[in-house]
């Protein structure tokens, strides 16, 4: 049985990852000039953390305990269902995301005080990332149940990868409302759909907790987690950096998870 403490943690791990959108928002408000290797270094790392973990810890977990329940052909058929099924609701929700109001595409703090962008409503681009981050709140709550050693890392991950996420967001609504301050407030109030989506999980999935959802969770977790390094982190830290900083991010990341995992075996 999941004791209280596990979901008030669980909760505050979620709000810690998706609130960190407010520290890019705040480097695009007052940094000069973006760093663009430690970017690169820092979004390659948390592409390795969210990989490692959802092959090496995430997927074998729910395959031992799917195998339990299920046996082992049925339970390798679920396993691959949810997998993909993570990928497939991430995958939807950016094909469903216009191209042009995209907040996944990097930038540089430079743009706040540069004419080169088009103004754009910063309500929608808020509103853009936070429909993207809402299944990322469910991933990061929901690991958080299952072991800290595996939330802990997954929390970081999220939280580096949230914050050139807070400056893509900062500088449309810079340039379309003039404001820094709304530009900081909008930016920070969308990581809010982090901590929501674990709400929402705690409500519809709670309750009716068992091993077999647990699994099925996990596995669909780790769908999520694969696509967002694939699809986002990668791309961006290639885009921020060097080719090599970011594969060097993507081993390091991969490294101390696979050490922190070592650790609490």
């Amino acid at each position: 049985m999941i004791g209280y403490s596990n979901i008030l943690f669980a909760f505050f791990l979620t709000s810690v990852a998706g609130l960190s959108t407010g520290i890019g928002s705040a480097i695009a408000l007052i940094a000069k000039q973006t760093n663009r290797n430690f970017l690169s270094l820092s979004l390659g790392f948390s592409a390795g953390i969210m990989i490692y973990v959802s092959f090496m810890e995430m997927l074998p977990t729910s395959l031992a305990a799917m195998t339990s329940l299920f046996g082992e052909k049925q339970s390798t058929l679920y396993l691959i269902l949810a997998f993909f099924a993570g990928i497939a609701i991430i995958s939807g929700i950016d094909f469903l995301i216009p191209e042009s109001v995209n907040p996944h595409e990097a930038h540089g703090v430079e743009e706040m005080n540069s004419g080169v962008r088009l103004k754009r409503t910063g309500l929608i681009v808020a509103l853009t990332i936070a429909i993207h981050n809402f299944p990322e709140g469910i991933a990061t709550f929901t690991s958080a149940l299952e072991s800290l050693d595996i939330a802990i890392p997954i929390t970081v991950a999220i939280a580096i990868h949230n914050i050139p996420e807070g400056i893509a967001v900062a500088v449309p609504i810079y340039h379309s409302t003039g404001s820094r301050r709304k530009a900081f407030w909008y930016s920070f109030l969308s990581g809010l759909a982090e901590p929501f989506g674990a709400v929402i999980a705690y409500i519809f999935l709670f309750n009716f907790w068992t091993p077999a959802i647990n699994s099925i969770v996990l596995a669909t977790v780790a769908g999520i987690m694969v696509f967002i390094s694939l699809d986002e982190l990668l791309p961006a830290a290639e885009k921020y950096g060097k080719h090599h900083l970011a594969i060097i991010g993507v081993v390091a990341g991969m490294a101390v998870m696979a050490c922190s995992l070592l650790l609490f075996v």
